[in-house]
């Protein structure tokens, strides 16, 4: 067996199981789970019927590239939302359809690490898992980004040494940030591709969080728009990731596309000709429909907006609460270690929460998960009340 599988890291969710596999929460208090970033809006009654209207096309097998209709449309959003010039961005040359983000991440890194020099791949911390994931099994050394709130919860770019960035072949950011809900601003993005030119290396920005933000009048900046205002009108040295996952509500139809650089979206279509990992037809079909409608995206940003304007305020009267600009999550300090947080209010409550420390790693300048904990408000409205009302009792208690 490949011997870097033992470099991997538990699971997040994992790690919870166990924490909590011994707690007895009170039976009476059915369970709530705000631990898992899992959509659970209705399905969009569009994308259900498209699904349905195809399934003819399971008689068939899908190519790699996806197809033409599921290629344009993506193509044509991204050219709404972001803002590109027309004719820009190429369905044939710019753009793969892939199953979900998470694959995608996972794959590209493994198609972009060049294993004969000494890689290194630079990520946020706290982190998305599979970024860390990815580099271990690419064998490059994962290289930590610190995202505190002296930094509002983004790398502080300029402190990373030449020596890092030299080493650097894959730079991972995550805008509107996972977990903490920061959005890294167009200069900043133009400024990560002065640093990709000058060091040569790729940046690989996960956008999947992109249409779930507070104000309907400031949309998170892509790094697509930031490569056009950089002059990079071919996308130099960048690929991005989006998914319908949170934009639509739809986890299970494991759709997405991964755009940008040409020349490396032809090397990554290789390596996909052998991963296998294409979209069944009906699924294409389905994301076709969702992708160009935005009706229920913005009624889904609406039920977000909803329920941060509910759970705040009950949160805030016993503890710190920052709304983000975007995203689900909140990422509030708690007063103990995050992991006995968790555990107690699961035994106490019936509740679970993530422990920021399985979503960070500790550096010498200390672990910017600890004593925090991830809530992710996908649960109905009248639960994530309820939940707050808990966390409340829990704390003042």
């Amino acid at each position: 067996m490949n011997p870097d599988l033992d470099r991997l890291h538990p699971y997040p969710f994992e790690r919870l199981r166990a924490l909590l596999g011994d707690a007895t929460p009170p039976a009476e208090l059915a369970h709530i789970a705000l631990s898992i970033g899992e959509p659970q809006h209705p399905v969009p009654t569009l994308v259900r019927d498209a699904l349905v209207e195809a399934l003819d096309g399971l008689g068939r097998y899908p190519v790699t590239a996806g197809n033409p209709a599921l290629r344009e449309a993506i193509v044509a959003w991204c050219t709404r939302r972001f803002g590109l010039p027309e004719g820009t961005l190429d369905p044939e040359r710019h753009l793969l359809p892939v199953s979900g983000s998470r694959e995608a991440l996972f794959a590209f890194t493994q198609a972009a690490i060049d294993r004969s020099r000494d890689a290194l791949v630079a990520m946020p911390n706290p982190f998305y898992q599979i970024y860390e994931g990815a580099a271990l099994l690419a064998g490059a050394e994962p290289h930590y980004l610190a995202c505190t709130a002296d930094s509002g919860f983004q790398p502080d770019f300029e402190a990373v040494p030449d020596k890092v960035w030299k080493r650097c072949q894959l730079l991972f950011v995550c805008s509107p940030g996972n977990p903490t809900g920061a959005v890294l601003d167009q200069a900043t993005l133009v400024h990560l591709l002065e640093l990709a030119e000058r060091h040569d290396f790729i940046v690989a920005s996960d956008e999947c969080y992109s249409e779930l933000y507070l104000d309907e009048t400031a949309p998170p900046p892509g790094l697509l728009q930031a490569a056009i205002a950089a002059g990079h009108d071919g996308f130099e040295r960048c690929v991005v990731f989006n998914s319908l996952s949170k934009r639509s509500s739809v986890p299970g139809l494991r759709s997405g596309f991964v755009a940008g650089d040409a020349r490396l979206i032809e090397r990554f279509r290789l390596y996909r000709s052998y991963h296998g990992a294409t979209m069944p037809p009906p699924n294409q079909a389905a994301s076709t429909a969702a992708w160009q409608d935005e009706t229920h995206v913005v009624d889904n940003r609406a039920r977000y907006r909803e329920k941060f304007a509910a759970v705040a305020p009950i949160l805030g009267e016993v503890m710190k609460v920052d709304v983000p600009p975007a995203g689900f999550y909140l990422w509030p300090e708690v007063p103990s270690d995050d992991r006995e947080f968790a555990r107690d209010l699961f035994a106490t409550q019936h509740v679970t929460v993530l422990p920021g420390q399985f979503l960070s790693r500790p550096t010498p300048d200390g672990d910017p998960g600890y004593g925090r904990v991830r809530i992710a408000l996908v649960a109905p409205l009248a639960d994530c009340v309820e939940a707050a009302g808990r966390i409340r009792d829990h704390l003042a208690g």
